[in-house]
Formats: structure tokens, sequence, C-alpha cells
């Protein structure tokens, strides 16, 4: 008998690999100045990024606010924010495994913080999106991980018991907040970290 009925994903470093900084060195910056302009997109400390994930601010504000605070990086800021579609790399071993877990009997899970457009770049042709039977990602209701009330969201629109579910984030706060939700969770470290724990499954 399984010990879970359901499997849930996080998206963003557990499904997909995300591959900012080379994005940025593709278009002509060094390391270092790749890292700086990834900082003032992921480290704002007005929070930038976690509001573009709960889309209570349109893409054209976000992008406006990050260029108003870096107009020497301005450019380089809406290239990358109009281009989603290069930063992400495909994990096909784990698309692979979430299908062979989709056959086992297993019901398959989405829950990620992230903006709307965002989401449908990374997404439109993935293939793990053929075995999923629901999901629930932070713009749909304006809240993120790790607060409660996105597991309840989940929980509630398919009926899932919390005590049958397995989640699996690379965010310690995540993985935290669906343990202490009642959702038994696991720590994504790598890829093969994560190819492995499926296996057992």
């Amino acid at each position: 008998m399984k010990k879970y009925d359901n499997i849930i994903f996080d998206v963003g470093d557990v499904l997909l690999e995300y591959r900012w900084k080379q994005m940025l060195m593709d278009c002509g910056l060094n390391e270092e100045e790749a890292v700086r302009v990834g900082r003032e997109l992921f480290d704002d400390p007005d929070d930038l990024w976690h509001i573009f994930d709960l889309a209570v601010m349109s893409d054209e504000e976000i992008l406006n606010a990050y260029c108003k605070k870096h107009p020497d990086d301005a450019e380089i800021i809406t290239f990358f924010m109009h281009h989603g579609e290069f930063m992400h790399v495909p994990r096909y071993e784990i698309w692979k495994e979430v299908h062979r877990l989709k056959e086992a009997g297993y019901h398959i899970y989405l829950l990620s913080n992230y903006p709307e457009s965002l989401f449908k770049k990374h997404t439109e042709y993935a293939d793990f999106m053929n075995d999923i039977d629901g999901l629930m990602v932070s713009y749909m209701i304006n809240i993120t991980k790790p607060d409660e009330r996105i597991y309840q969201a989940l929980c509630d629109k398919y009926s899932l018991d919390k005590s049958k579910c397995l989640f699996f984030d690379d965010r310690e706060e995540n993985v935290l907040g669906a343990r202490k939700f009642g959702m038994s969770s696991t720590l994504v470290t790598d890829k093969e970290f994560l190819l492995n724990e499926l296996k057992k499954l």
C-alpha cells in the first residue's frame, strides 16, 4: 500500500533549472556584472520579485519600478523581464520520473510561486504539464509559499488529504511551511537527489 496518494512539485529548480546568470552573460555581461544585476532583480530591498510572484502589480509596473531604481541597467533588465523563455532549462530525466509516477497511480500536482507571464513561458512546452492533475500558483490567489493559505488552497481545490501528500521544494522555508501545515515535504538539493527520491517512490 502506498504511503502517499499525491505527489506535489514546486517548478523552479525542481522540475526546471534556472540559468538566469548565463542568460545575462549571453547578453554580453561578464560574470561579475551578471551577478550584480541578478542581485538587483532577486534581492531587491522592496521585495519586487516577491510582488511579481504575488501578481498584485502588472508586469510593466514591476519593470518600471526596477528601471527607475537601476537606470544604468534598465536595458538589460527590460530584456530579462521580457524574455523569460531564455531563463530555464528542462530537467528531462525528472519529467520521465514524473510520468512514471503518474502511470503508477499517483496524482501529480504543482504548487509554485510564479507571476502568470513567466509561469506560462516556463511550462508551455513542458511534458510534465500533460501528467498533472491540478495546480496552484501564487499569481492565481495573490498568496505565496510559505504562507499556509496556499497549501490549504491547493488541498481545498482538489479535495486532497494533506496527510497523503508529499511535497518537493528547493527552498527550506517552503518545506518547513508545508510541514507546519501538516504535509510531508522534502527539500530538493539538486537534480540527482530528486531523481533518487522519485525512483524510491
